[in-house]
């Protein structure tokens, strides 16, 4: 499915690809959509605690410097699926969001929760004096995580993984625009804690 998509994945694919009987997988699943819901609730699980939650994890940590861990994370997957299969959560996105509502709803709350989490991470910023006044940090978030999709998106389509580079280079420029003078020299140390 990761491949090819849910909906050219028939479910003789899934069993064919997987070994086990029909009898077996109705056991477990009353359908494919089921079986969807499961592989899509296991995508999320795993994109919060390998991902985005260790980048977040030191709650002394500089609140931007974890953001920069964070882009820096889903950069080496990348770079380490050689631009393959791009974000998994985007692509069921792309696919599924016009045409099935269940989807679409379990996919939209985990960008809610990705956004919600660069949110608290900038107000955090704001609270300490760490960015400037100008940062909304809602709106700051979505910007972050709709061009970090799209920067994944265009690596994807072109195999080019400079393509992704070169965004995550400018979503840090754009994140550094926004941070006061007390940062300092605080920022190269921060962005590393959060990767330990």
């Amino acid at each position: 499915m990761r491949l090819h998509g849910y909906q050219k994945t028939s479910l003789d694919d899934v069993l064919r690809e997987s070994g086990v009987g029909k009898g077996n997988f109705y056991h477990y699943f009353k359908s494919k959509e089921e079986l969807g819901h499961a592989i899509l609730d296991q995508l999320i699980s795993e994109f919060l605690e390998r991902t985005l939650e260790p980048c977040f994890a030191g709650e002394t940590s500089h609140p931007v410097g974890q953001i920069r861990c964070f882009l820096d994370r889903v950069f080496e997957l990348q770079r380490g699926s050689n631009c393959v299969g791009g974000c998994p959560l985007g692509n069921l996105a792309s696919e599924l969001s016009d045409v099935h509502e269940g989807f679409r709803t379990r996919l939209a709350a985990i960008f809610i929760a990705w956004r919600d989490r660069l949110t608290r991470a900038l107000e955090d910023a704001r609270a300490r004096g760490l960015v400037t006044e100008a940062c909304a940090p809602a709106v700051v978030a979505h910007f972050v995580v709709a061009s970090l999709e799209g920067a994944i998106l265009l690596a994807k389509v072109t195999k080019d993984i400079d393509a992704m580079e070169h965004s995550i280079v400018e979503l840090k420029r754009y994140l550094g625009g926004y941070e006061t003078s007390v940062v300092g020299s605080e920022r190269s140390v921060a962005s590393c804690e959060g990767s330990r």
